[in-house]
């Protein structure tokens, strides 16, 4: 039976389990003994807890028996990317900075999803600190990519990804600081939500970027993405029931988003707006030249807080580092506070012009990314390659997180390739039902 559980969503683990047709226990192993046995595991996965996950079981499936299941997930196994507070678990964010450090305490996301009734796993590889939309990591591991065993997956929730990509786990739970969850979802044919800054806890969760950083989950479905959701914050997921984008009216953001766009994207994205409007939804097409204004702010704001969030931990221990990562950390040193004060009013004043332009549309819609997953070879010895790649892969996800608001990314037509929605800030519930109408469309 473990084979036909690998490639179930957890929404379909999660039924079967009420059910009785699927035992918690004997779900759990089944996973857990395939983190020992896949070959591609050790790239994925950097703690595994085995000993939590059974016992997590063992709870759930005494529930199932007496009826009195926590929620739909309840049983389900997830995994968490490495950032994430396991108690008693190494939790180390892909950094040798961190290397040996154990919490005492579960981060407070993954200690309401466990009380939702969902199984740890255990913990995924990462891009180092979260600072890359990569997936590339020397210093710890690079995941695989799906699609292409040459490239990286994305990143930094890129074991994230892969975990759920190759079967080790029905979902994952990643964080998305600049597009951290939606391209490695999009690099692997996944969902992935953004939530809205401010949505989910961060308490327990390694920062980067205190005032960007979210946590949002990744899956191979909008269903198992806003049952994810709701376990997490504790509360009943919205009814996605009857879905559907008729009538909906999307807006193509012309503005940056499709700069240097890559044929593959550039078709993937097309062949999904032609679904969309198939499916009886409004598409048009929308410019915000404030938005270029926006983005060249990105640099102050984002490497000005992560440089002062882990300046000190850095310069004691500079060696450790993949130079790269470093080199970026570093550059946050040459902005000053009055710089990164004066970036946050504009980019206040930018967001207010954002809501008012896109105040008539239900989401904005963008190429996930501009670019395929790069080559990890080539990102390991050609510097311009690896600044450009870089740089692009984050470029149409990071306009959610500086807009303030929450993201979806669904596969298209093309591998590795996903069609972003953007919608209002604490939008989630209407941006799932929106995603699951444009799921059915997309087919």
């Amino acid at each position: 039976m473990g084979d036909i559980w690998f490639n179930r969503t957890a929404a379909e683990l999660g039924r079967e389990i009420g059910a009785g047709r699927i035992h918690p226990v004997e779900l759990a192993e089944a996973f857990l003994e395939r983190l020992t046995t896949h070959p591609l595991a050790p790239r994925i996965w950097a703690h595994a807890t085995g000993a939590r996950a059974r016992a997590e079981a063992i709870g759930a499936a005494d529930r199932a028996k007496t009826g009195f299941r926590k929620g739909p997930l309840d049983g389900v196994p997830v995994s968490w990317k490495d950032n994430f507070d396991t108690a008693g678990t190494a939790t180390e964010a892909g950094s040798a900075l961190l290397r040996g450090r154990v919490p005492g305490r579960d981060a407070e996301v993954l200690e309401m999803a466990t009380l939702s009734g969902l199984c740890c796993l255990g913990k995924t590889h990462m891009s180092e600190l979260a600072f890359s939309g990569l997936g590339l990591n020397p210093v710890t591991a690079t995941p695989p990519c799906l699609n292409d065993e040459r490239a990286v997956p994305g990143g930094s929730s890129s074991g994230a990804a892969a975990s759920v990509a190759f079967g080790l786990a029905p979902a994952a739970v990643g964080s998305d600081t600049g597009g951290s969850v939606r391209i490695p979802a999009a690099w692997n044919d996944l969902t992935g939500l953004k939530t809205t800054a401010g949505r989910l806890s961060l308490k327990g969760v390694v920062p980067l970027c205190e005032k960007f950083d979210t946590v949002g989950p990744i899956a191979h479905s909008v269903e198992d993405c806003a049952l994810l959701l709701a376990a997490m914050e504790g509360r009943a997921a919205p009814d996605l029931t009857g879905a559907s984008v008729a009538g909906a009216r999307f807006a193509v953001l012309e503005t940056v988003a499709f700069d240097d766009l890559r044929d593959a994207p550039a078709k993937g994205f097309a062949d999904a707006c032609t679904a969309l409007t198939r499916g009886r939804a409004r598409v048009e097409r929308i410019e915000l030249p404030e938005l270029g204004e926006a983005m060249a702010l990105s640099g102050v704001l984002f490497t000005g807080e992560a440089w002062g969030i882990w300046r000190d931990t850095i310069e004691a221990a500079p060696q450790k580092m993949f130079a790269p990562i470093l080199e970026r950390f570093r550059s946050g040193a040459e902005i000053t506070a009055a710089d990164y004060v004066t970036a946050w009013r504009r980019l206040e004043e930018i967001r207010a012009i954002w809501r008012e332009r896109t105040a008539g549309f239900d989401a904005v819609l963008t190429p996930t990314a501009p670019i395929l997953p790069p080559d990890a070879e080539r990102l390991l010895t050609d510097r311009a390659y690896y600044v450009t790649e870089n740089l692009l892969a984050l470029r149409n996800t990071r306009i959610g997180n500086l807009m303030g608001l929450c993201a979806l990314t669904l596969p298209t037509s093309q591998p590795s390739c996903g069609i972003q929605l953007l919608a209002p800030a604490m939008g989630e519930d209407r941006l799932l039902r929106l995603g699951a109408g444009a799921e059915r469309a997309l087919g």
